[in-house]
């Protein structure tokens, strides 16, 4: 500093030896300075203001003075005049009262217009670090931004309900004498009663409620099949029913119904619905009375797909199973939700109410405790594993909020990178400003508000980014997100979302190009050193860590769900049609159809169950057989079908027989899959007697495992048992030498013939098997579509850096190629570096996958494993695209003519 003051004032003419405000007003040199009229006096007065912290203190001092002194006064002298006889009193103001100069102007705001302007000028000089930048980081942040519309989402679930944080469904938790325990969401109806009954202080309602069931519903000649509840009228109130026609009070009424919205469209069109009346499933007893119309359930809400709402008395007075179901302790197939008093805390009441069921019918084995599950958790929080809560979808708002900020991170660090590559040609900047009188404070701010401007530039392409991208994202993830463009918290957010990345990616550049010294950056001994580079270095390895995990982590996603998809099934899919049985006629008429179905040749068979093909809807642990050890408690799945299901599903008989009509003692028969024998510990299971709930059956077959229900899971052990009374599905087997679309067409024709009171509507089971991987499919879509856009972002950043080490080593270049070096050498000496980096990277990055998604896939009984070729596929992967993205740069170098780089020497 001592040098740079002696060459200064070595340079400033010796009459510039100003001491007041006086003085300098009274130079016309500084005047001159002042309105930039005379380039010589600007620089001399430029270097008396950098020779000393006083001169500057004084020149600051008149430039507050001269703030009065508008431009237009030169032109008009009286003016002029007047307005330096107010500085003149001003001066002699200051003097007497000892006046204390104001703060510098040198705040952010002063000088805010100052850095734009050369912000603008910077990145208008870097254009293609530019443009690395602006679409590394609107790419960064539309993917961060779409990523927290779906969190939102999520955390939001069920929150639509006024009531939201204090309904909770009533959980039961078993533990059997083995010390295994379970939990399940079903519990007999009576203990609704005793809830209300004994516990009126803690509960506001108690609602009892069936699960979702597709009923026909008809009015005129329009028909159609749609989900809905039967619950108590307490209902509406609990869940706080939008109400857009009636009042909440209406399912008081013993045959009454609400619609929701579309349904009462679909049904009525613009006639009122109110009063009128809707025939369920055909059924002259179920003539239903419309007394409400509810505006429909948000998309995120664990009630979207309830289109229709019935009283609980209509379900018990139309159903039988239903009436003794509602009377038994034993019977647990429906669920009971409550809303706690404004007091009563989900805890206590959890403890309260924990010992009912052992209390007022305890099991014959084992312990059942009661436990309150709240709404805020149904959706997120859904997960138990022997009893206890282990997540659920959280795990994936963990997940994709990761992603994002790495995703964001990504970005932030291309610009970092690219900004503090770009040093050596800012230095001299960064030396001359501080030689003018810029203290480190200002230079931090400039290098700031670039950061700041290339964020919002980037946050304004992000919007339309992510705009033009949702309706694809929502195809994607299954949701209906739109942009809160009228959300005043959202535009808050996306302020300091902005000025949060802005912080981020300016903050290394910025410390770093502040802390250069100027005595060496002006007097040409300026370098960087060997570890300059370091931080950049680290920087990008991270990046590709980053990127290298995301891709091992897609690849195994994908690899899981195939797995689970080759999983043999145990039956034949394709071919096989699902309808459901809804109306009297079709119970009545099922023979006729069956047998006109096979005369048409469009199906070759056909068979009745109480539950889909993919799906098992009853199970139970009241299984009895000889040798079963004394307190073991074993859940089995039970299937009621009728003769004809194993030759219409195509399953596999192992040992034995299928069912006949040919034998009547097959009413008391049963069939076992391969995992109940194992389970049984039966060595030759034909002819044992197994008690089923107390009856005894005589086994008679045994079938290979069916996935029916979690292809993920194991299989559980099943019994398979002929139907006592209606089922709910039937199961049709097409005809293979048929087109499915003809042979439909005859089905649809022979239902509408003996079934003309529903609307002929059909699953395709192969369909919904698929279905069951929808989940996991969605998740590895999503994490795909990161993981490149993650590798975009690298190979940007990859591309910049690439560009500016040929650039910096152009003359290196031109000399090594006059020299003789090929250009095979040059492109070894350039991509040498880089691929040391993204070895360390897949170094670093494998175990962290290896770890990362065996956790993951611990979750499945049935997995995948680990193999070798994934990480090494995604580690070529990564040094494929290393080498393509930094070739282009090194041979464009290595082509370069040496003359056009050497002129300058």
């Amino acid at each position: 500093m001592a040098y740079e003051m002696a060459t200064v004032l070595h340079l400033l003419p010796i009459a510039m030896k100003y001491t007041s405000i006086e003085q300098l007003l009274a130079d016309d040199g500084f005047l001159a300075w002042y309105r930039r009229t005379d380039p010589e006096q600007v620089r001399i007065w430029n270097a008396w203001i950098a020779a000393s912290d006083a001169n500057r203190l004084l020149a600051l001092e008149a430039l507050q003075l001269l703030a009065y002194f508008p431009p237009e006064a030169e032109r008009d002298s009286k003016q002029a005049d007047a307005i330096w006889k107010k500085i003149d009193a001003r001066i002699r103001q200051k003097s007497k009262n000892r006046w204390t100069p104001a703060p510098l102007p040198s705040g952010p705001v002063y000088l805010l217009p100052g850095y734009i302007k050369m912000a603008f000028r910077n990145l208008r000089r870097g254009k293609m670090h530019t443009i690395i930048n602006v679409v590394g980081l609107s790419v960064g942040m539309a993917v961060t931004i779409l990523i927290g519309l779906w969190i939102w989402d999520e955390l939001s679930f069920n929150s639509s309900h006024e009531n939201y944080a204090r309904i909770a469904r009533v959980w039961e938790h078993y533990t059997d004498k083995s010390g295994n325990s379970f939990a399940g969401q079903t519990t007999p109806m009576p203990l609704a009663e005793v809830l209300r009954r004994d516990y009126p202080d803690d509960f506001t309602y108690v609602v009892r409620g069936s699960w979702p069931g597709g009923h026909t519903l008809a009015y005129g000649v329009n028909k159609f099949t749609q989900q809905g509840n039967f619950m108590d009228p307490e209902a509406p109130d609990m869940l706080s029913l939008p109400m857009l026609k009636g009042t909440r009070s209406g399912l008081k009424e013993p045959n009454s119904i609400f619609l929701s919205q579309t349904t009462a469209q679909k049904l009525f069109g613009d006639r009122d619905p109110i009063g009128q009346s809707v025939k369920m499933d055909n059924n002259k007893a179920m003539v239903l009375k419309v007394t409400g119309v509810y505006k429909d359930f948000p998309a995120n809400d664990g009630f979207r797909d309830l289109t229709f709402i019935c009283p609980w008395q209509l379900f018990i007075n139309s159903w039988d199973w239903v009436k003794n179901m509602n009377l038994s302790w034993d019977w647990q197939s429906m669920y009971i939700l409550i809303q706690l008093a404004p007091h009563a805390d989900f805890t206590k009441v959890s403890a309260k109410i924990a010992g009912v069921i052992q209390h007022k019918h305890a099991p014959k084995e084992g312990v059942v405790r009661l436990f309150l599950h709240p709404m805020s958790k149904w959706h997120l929080y859904s997960e138990f594993n022997n009893g206890v809560n282990t997540g659920g979808l959280i795990t994936f708002v963990w997940l994709f909020g990761t992603i994002g900020a790495f995703v964001l991170l990504l970005a932030s660090i291309n610009f970092m990178n690219l900004s503090t590559a770009r040093s050596e040609k800012r230095a001299r900047e960064v030396g001359i400003r501080k030689v003018l009188g810029s203290v480190r404070g200002q230079l931090i701010q400039q290098f700031f508000s670039e950061a700041i401007l290339v964020v919002c530039i980037s946050f304004i392409l992000c919007l339309l980014l992510v705009q033009l991208s949702l309706p694809w994202f929502n195809d994607l993830s299954g949701k209906a997100l739109e942009m809160p463009w009228t959300n005043g918290w959202f535009w808050l957010a996306g302020l300091v979302f902005t000025l949060l990345t802005g912080v981020i990616s300016g903050s290394y550049p910025a410390l770093f190009l502040s802390s250069f010294q100027p005595v060496k950056v002006l007097k040409g001994t300026f370098r960087l050193g060997r570890f300059a580079a370091a931080p950049r270095k680290v920087l990008m390895v991270f990046q590709f860590t980053i990127s290298v995990l995301l891709i091992n982590g897609t690849i195994i996603v994908f690899k899981q769900i195939q797995y689970a998809k080759d999983r043999p099934v145990g039956y034949e899919r394709a071919g096989l049609v699902s309808l459901q049985m809804t109306t009297p006629e079709i119970y009545t008429n099922y023979n006729v159809i069956h047998n006109e179905l096979l005369r048409s040749g469009a199906a070759v068979e056909m068979a009745e169950t109480q539950c889909p093909v993919t799906d098992i809807w009853a199970g139970t642990d009241n299984v009895e057989w000889r040798g079963k050890p004394t307190g073991q408690h074993v859940g089995f799945a039970s299937i009621w079908a009728r003769q004809e299901y194993g030759r219409t599903v195509g399953w596999e008989v192992k040992q034995g027989r299928d069912f006949s009509k040919e034998f009547s003692t097959d009413t008391n028969a049963i069939i076992l899959n391969e995992t109940a024998v194992k389970t049984m510990g039966l060595r030759h299971p034909l002819g044992e007697v197994i008690k089923q709930n107390g009856t005894s059956f005589t086994v008679i077959g045994v079938v290979a495992d069916m996935i029916m229900a979690n292809p993920y899971e194991n299989i559980p052990p099943t019994t398979y048992a002929l139907l006592r009374e209606g089922g709910n599905f039937i199961n049709i087997r097409l005809n293979p030498g048929l087109s499915s679309g003809a042979s439909l067409k005859t089905i649809e024709a022979i239902f509408k013939k003996y079934n003309p009171g529903a609307p002929f509507e059909y699953t395709l089971v192969d369909q919904e098997y698929a279905k069951k991987f929808a989940e996991e499919e969605r998740i590895g879509k999503l994490a795909l579509v990161f993981a490149l856009l993650a590798i975009f972002i690298s190979g940007l950043g990859l591309f910049g850096l690439a560009s500016f080490v040929a650039e910096q080593r152009t003359k290196e270049i031109g000399i090594r190629k006059v020299l003789g070096a090929s250009l095979l050498h040059i492109w070894q000496m350039i991509t040498r570096d880089f691929v040391l980096l993204i070895c360390i990277s897949l170094v670093i990055a494998t175990p962290i996958a290896l770890y990362a998604m065996g956790k993951w896939l611990a979750h499945y009984t049935y997995r995948t494993g680990l193999p070798w070729w994934i990480f090494a596929g995604a580690g070529m992967g990564a040094l494929a695209l290393t080498l393509l993205t930094v070739s282009y740069q090194s041979i464009k170098a290595g082509l370069t003519n040496p003359v056009k780089s050497l002129r300058s020497e």
